[in-house]
């Protein structure tokens, strides 16, 4: 074996996505590595991982897995393939390569991942229920109702408000405090929390929270997949007498939820589980565990609902209820409740936490005189207050996202349980913090009323709540407003992955599968979401329906269930392909085949309820001659049932003034060509995603059926003139993307595209599901140019549109805000639109791949006279990737950086070989430069091939522009 050195380094290794992750369940769990190198062309050859038991020693007796010397370059996804791992266990690892020239690195520094609870009989803990709990199941709307369907829609739903309703702190219930005590006898060598909850939660230990996590266990599918959390409490643990305790609030479980604001989701009882292990200097253990030795009782949180907010009362304060030696006499007993624990699976992903602090911007006095707190920013969280005052006093802190034309406050989302409004009574006792635990709300702007003085910016703060993702991606250029859309983008996405991906922070916070279909090439760039969504995807398994149908939103509460019953259809075109497109996002973004084979059999499922449906029912208002030819075609034609259609059309979902809004609109226009776009996209992925995975018999017939379905489609409805029955611009959008045209026919359908565009003004008109691919289309079919138009564009509709007019994150509707200023009461926190970043970091800065994973990386930017500059930088799961580049007296400089372990095709602009590259700190040109080989000249581009390493490269194109 060759121990030559190399100069190569390991850095940031992760076990399943996650930097030492605490308490998993993955009995393989797979490593993954960067390299380090200050060599160009480093490329890893072999590797070698030890696992051991023991932090400080990996000699043979601990160790769990010696992989050897593997020759391979694989340094993502690499499977755990030693000894069985046991629960509790912490595991060590290091590793180390050999690159090309066969020296091998030094091992990395240690990393570890530590097992969870792996087996039900590790379950010694017993499910607890407080004894006096009343939580009543509010109907929005009767199943009568909802079952008939005739006269409610999902616009009148929305519509449904509190009038009538009792105050929330008439109807709401207390949140619950657990508590007990313990003794510990012995010196503490190592101790582990291990809980979760029907409700949310937050363990206190001594007097002090337990970690980081908010809103644990966080928003699943709770009867199929809930989730539990490890915490590390050994330095929480002290000699003597000790005390332990939880708060539990509604939370999701059984909490108001979705479109109609309705509770109970999952059950009416909050429970809590915890296992407290203890282990000793001396080797002996103790288990602390949830039963009927805990009590409960009310606290100063006189309720606290995810939508309604919450009300805390100061004067109800129970100091030191977590600590040892508190008097709980008259606290209630708990009950034991047989909850079982299938359904338990070890937390995945990272949990909610806090992610950033905003100093307010501004105090505004409205024309009304209503005292505002701006913080200038468009957030999901909660404001934290400093107050003094009297004892009893009263504070409101109202939330919402905008002010109307007139700059009063407005609450802009519609519907039932939509307060928004959190409730502070002092307690009198001097300097007063107060901050919300288990709500969070949508907002930019907090109206205080009631605060005793003057309301300072410095009594305020701002709390950013996300699921703590590293962000991965940064998108810069010469021109502010776009780094204003790209900025708003991002915070769309901090505010809406939040435990799942939702569609907004505020008027639902559901996880709506269509919105993030969409987005997920967007989200990948800009933050690294492979254990977000594949905790998610998780979900998606659990609760897709035994047909195969994918619901249309997941995970899937009975909110939706009535509202799929007034709309007639769990499932939509489009929204139910998440568990293809989600799924071949992360491969494409990742590299990582694993999550194409777990979705695999809810893909199959999925694509055979669209076959059965196409092939069993035909549309009730088909006209025309039925030849047989046509009825044989109609087998391959998705036409019936409720879709969602190119959800959002503009055109179609609000009037100019904005008054008639009807969002249902494009929906219906655009139903009947959409779903059979959607059927042949989703049969192309499944050939790839089958011959992928070595399935070569499934992906020829996916191939079949797919030639079958857009045979059909281009007969059943395009025109000979290149124009379909939907004369809409998202339909040739999606016809063009998903190859529904025969070939010698694209030309005109693309033409018929560009004729709508024109006589839209030379605006957009596209809706949720084209609008992904309406600007790559138009690349595709050499209209750079329109495309660069339009992401310049400023009129409404439009992406700078929104800019102008002061957003600070996406807007669900692109005329939220009417050019005259007028509010409308929609989100004005989607991220479905915001799938524009994509394009951004692929075509203007030119950051792309090649290879899943990056692994082949291709920078090719498009240089336009609108700017001056670009950059885009992205942590890929390789490492830092750079395409930056700037236009300075007819000169094309670029600056590129690629991975150790991967290579990149380059594209210069500029016709010939006048390409100068500084290599190695020498100025030569291209074609002599050692690290470039299979230089190409086409289409105004001179490409060449990279190795890894930092470049920087010179074109002269005055000329070409």
């Amino acid at each position: 074996m060759n121990h030559s050195s190399s100069p190569a380094a390991i850095a940031n290794p992760r076990c399943e996505y996650m930097t030492n992750p605490l308490g998993i369940d993955i009995l393989c769990p797979r490593l993954s590595w960067e390299i380090i190198s200050p060599v160009r062309g480093t490329m890893q050859t072999a590797y070698q991982v030890l696992v051991s038991t023991s932090e400080t020693d990996f000699e043979k007796s601990n160790i769990v897995w010696d992989s050897g010397k593997i020759a391979s370059d694989r340094s993502i996804c690499c499977e755990y393939a030693g000894k069985p791992l046991e629960s509790r266990n912490r595991y060590y690892w290091i590793v180390r390569i050999w690159d090309e020239m066969d020296c091998v690195s030094s091992f990395s520094h240690k990393a570890f991942f530590e097992m969870g609870l792996l087996q039900k009989e590790d379950w010694v803990a017993e499910w607890i229920e407080p004894t006096d709990q009343k939580i009543f199941l509010e109907n929005v709307i009767s199943a009568d109702q909802a079952d008939s369907g005739v006269e409610q829609t999902g616009a009148d739903l929305l519509n449904v408000n509190n009038e009538g309703i009792a105050p929330p702190e008439e109807r709401l219930n207390p949140c619950k405090l657990a508590r007990r005590e313990f003794c510990v006898k012995n010196i503490v060598k190592r101790a582990r929390v291990y809980a979760t909850a029907h409700g949310i939660y937050n363990v206190e230990c001594n007097g002090k929270k337990v970690g980081r996590q908010e809103f644990a266990p966080g928003f699943t599918s709770y009867n199929q997949y809930l989730l539990y959390q490890t915490y590390d409490v050994t330095d929480m643990i002290q000699p003597g007498v000790n005390a332990i305790g939880a708060v539990i609030a509604d939370g999701w479980y059984a909490g108001r939820v979705g479109f109609m604001g309705d509770n109970c989701q999952y059950g009416n009882k909050l429970a809590l589980l915890l296992q407290l292990e203890i282990e000793y200097d001396d080797g002996s253990t103790q288990t602390i565990c949830s039963d009927e030795k805990f009590v409960t009782s009310d606290g100063p949180l006189v309720y606290s609902d995810i939508f309604i907010g919450e009300r805390y009362d100061a004067r109800l304060e129970k100091p030191g209820w977590s600590m040892p030696n508190y008097e709980d006499t008259g606290w209630k007993p708990v009950q034991k409740a047989d909850y079982g624990f299938d359904n338990l699976h070890a937390q995945y992903g990272e949990s909610v936490e806090v992610v950033d602090e905003l100093v307010p911007q501004q105090i505004i006095i409205t024309p009304k005189g209503e005292t505002i707190v701006d913080l200038g920013q468009n957030i999901a969280g909660r404001m934290r207050m400093k107050v003094s005052g009297k004892p009893g006093t009263v504070i409101r802190l109202e939330h919402t996202e905008v002010l109307n034309r007139e700059g009063n406050f407005i609450n802009n989302i519609l519907g039932r349980n939509k307060d928004q409004t959190d409730v502070y009574i002092l307690s009198g006792n001097g300097e007063e913090i107060y901050e919300p635990q288990f709500t969070f709300h949508g907002f930019r702007y907090v109206k205080i009323t009631g605060y005793p003085g003057e309301v300072k910016l410095n009594n305020f703060r701002g709390v950013v709540l996300s699921s703590n993702m590293k962000r991965t991606g940064l998108f810069e250029c010469s021109d502010e407003r776009l780094n204003k859309l790209a900025k708003n983008i991002f915070w769309s996405q901090r505010a809406n992955m939040f435990s799942i991906p939702t569609d907004c922070p505020q008027r639902e916070r559901a996880g709506w599968t269509g919105d993030i279909q969409v987005f997920s090439p967007t989200a990948a760039f800009n933050m690294d979401v492979h254990a977000f969504l594949t905790r998610w995807l998780h979900n998606v398994w659990a609760d897709q329906l035994p047909d195969g149908e994918v619901p249309m939103v997941v995970p899937y509460i009975d909110a939706y269930k009535t509202l799929a019953k007034v709309v007639g259809s769990d499932t939509s075109a489009g929204w139910g392909d998440a568990c293809i497109i989600v799924p071949w996002a992360l491969y494409n973004a990742y590299g990582d085949r694993q999550i194409l084979e777990q979705s695999y059999d809810s893909m199959v499922k999925w694509v055979e309820y669209i076959r059965k449906t196409s092939e069993t029912e035909i549309p009730d208002n088909l006209t025309g001659e039925m030849t047989p030819q046509r009825a044989e075609w109609q087998k391959y034609l998705w036409n019936t049932g409720f879709h969602y259609g190119d959800w959002l059309i503009p055109s179609l979902s609000m009037s100019k003034d904005g008054k008639d809004v009807d969002m249902f609109k494009s929906a219906m226009a655009t139903k009947a060509l959409v779903p059979t776009c959607f059927y042949a996209y989703a049969t192309e992925l499944m050939e790839q995603i089958s011959n992928l995975l070595g399935k070569p018999q499934q992906a020829h017939s996916y191939a079949k059926l797919n030639q079958k379905v857009r045979a059909a489609f281009s007969s059943e409805y395009l025109h000979e003139d290149g124009s379909f029955t939907a004369d809409f611009q998202g339909i040739y959008v999606l016809a063009l993307r998903m190859r529904m045209v025969p070939e010698e026919m694209r030309s005109k359908v693309f033409a018929h595209l560009l004729k709508l565009i024109e006589q839209n003004d030379g605006k957009l008109d596209v809706g949720f599901l084209s609008v992904p691919f309406f600007l790559d289309e138009l690349c595709r079919n050499g209209r750079l140019d329109l495309a660069m138009d339009m992401i310049y564009k400023t009129e409404c509709p439009s992406w700078l549109y929104e800019v102008e007019k002061g957003a600070t994150t996406m807007w669900e509707a692109w005329q939220a805000i009417l050019p005259d200023g007028t509010v409308t009461s929609v989100s004005y926190n989607h991220y479905a639109f915001g799938c524009v970043g994509d394009w951004l970091y692929r075509n203007l800065a030119g950051l792309d791949k090649d290879l899943p994973g990056y692994k082949h990386i291709v920078i090719k930017p498009e240089p336009s006279a609108h700017m001056t500059y670009a950059s885009a930088k992205y942590h890929s799961i390789y490492g830092n990737i750079v395409s930056e580049w700037k236009m300075l007296a007819g000169i094309f400089y670029l600056k590129v950086t690629v991975p150790p372990n991967t290579t990149a095709r380059v594209y210069l602009p500029g016709k010939g070989l006048d390409g100068v590259a500084e290599c190695s700190e020498i100025r030569k040109p291209i074609t002599d430069c050692t690290e470039i080989s299979d230089i190409r000249c086409e289409n105004g581009k001179t490409s060449f091939e990279v190795q890894s390493g930092s470049y920087e490269f010179e074109s002269f194109i005055s000329k070409m522009l």
